[in-house]
């Protein structure tokens, strides 16, 4: 076989290159990116004039021949943003911040609610005291911070979830509410008719992204747009977007689509599925930060049960939106 010959999937689809514009798992960027990026750089320092040691074991724990990242890289906190780009990378027993998994709360999120912390923690830590030693109005100004800190924590939490099992079996790929089920005559991806089934996240959901089936990540697509509110139809063609075409590693390997889309304040996409990947089925592989819309788009065959309709609300990984005989 020539080198030149592309990588297939096991339904004898070609694996393509990353689209360009995911140059990495939140190419929207933003300014809590900017922080930790910038926060980064400062350990990367400090790790090479205090901890030489440090870094030479982990430099011979590394796996791969290159390194994606705009940075040295020196353990797999450096990794955090490059995550889905071919390079350098740890097996996981030899990787010290796997711990940070089982916090429950989204290790894509951590950054944001320290961000977000150190700044509403002193403000309420204020008002509380202005409370305690002036006007009890100031009780009232003090459920504000209050408030936004408690929906931080809410928002970026990770349960876990029971992934239902059986052959044919296709999970929900985000929690919220189903806005939209669509029929459409014809995909291309699919090649043939499907069914579009939308959900409309809330800042109150959980914001995992989870594969709907096990699967093969055999494509991407990403596009800039505008941040409409995520209750607007027309948000899911105008607004910033990431696509991923899936086949299902069952027999008869099923192509799936499924697309995170930008609301008004959920502003960034994250995704960390690569090319030729490969996930289980109600495996994390995104999120999208703070209120969103997730499309799963799924073919419309002989032997499909849909067994959602719209106003239902869905669990990311546990609710079971179609079988397939």
């Amino acid at each position: 076989m020539s080198d030149s010959t592309p990588p297939l999937t096991p339904g004898g689809r070609e694996i393509q290159p990353h689209d360009s514009q995911i140059h990495c798992v939140q190419p929207g960027g933003g300014v809590c990116m900017r922080i930790e990026l910038f926060w980064g750089s400062i350990r990367r320092a400090y790790l090479k004039t205090f901890r030489r040691g440090y870094i030479r074991r982990m430099a011979e724990t590394r796996k791969g021949e290159n390194n994606q990242c705009p940075w040295d890289v020196i353990d797999p906190r450096d990794l955090k943003f490059y995550a889905n780009q071919p390079g350098y990378y740890w097996d996981t027993k030899d990787d010290p911040f796997t711990g940070r998994e089982n916090y429950g709360f989204a290790r894509a999120g951590l950054a944001e609610m320290i961000i977000f912390s150190l700044f509403l923690i002193p403000l309420l830590v204020c008002f509380v005291y202005l409370a305690l030693h002036g006007s009890p109005l100031w009780w009232v100004a003090a459920v504000v911070p209050l408030l936004l800190e408690a929906e931080v924590i809410w928002f970026f939490r990770n349960p876990k979830r029971v992934v239902p099992q059986g052959p044919g079996t296709v999970v929900s790929p985000a929690d919220g509410k189903i806005d939209l089920m669509e029929e459409i005559e014809y995909d291309d991806v699919i090649g043939g008719p499907a069914i579009k089934i939308a959900i409309f996240l809330s800042v109150f959901n959980v914001h995992i992204n989870r594969a709907p089936v096990a699967c093969t990540v055999f494509a991407s697509r990403y596009r800039k747009g505008k941040f409409l509110s995520a209750l607007k139809p027309e948000s899911a063609w105008e607004n910033e977007r990431l696509e991923l075409w899936l086949e299902s590693t069952e027999t008869p390997q099923r192509v799936m689509r499924v697309r995170q889309i930008t609301g008004q304040l959920a502003r960034r996409i994250v995704c960390w599925a690569k090319t030729g990947e490969t996930f289980g089925r109600g495996a994390q592989f995104g999120m999208i930060k703070l209120g969103s819309r997730t499309e799963l788009i799924i073919p419309r065959e002989e032997g499909l049960e849909v067994l959602v309709k719209l106003g239902d609300k869905v669990r990311a990984g546990s609710t079971v939106f179609a079988t397939y005989e």
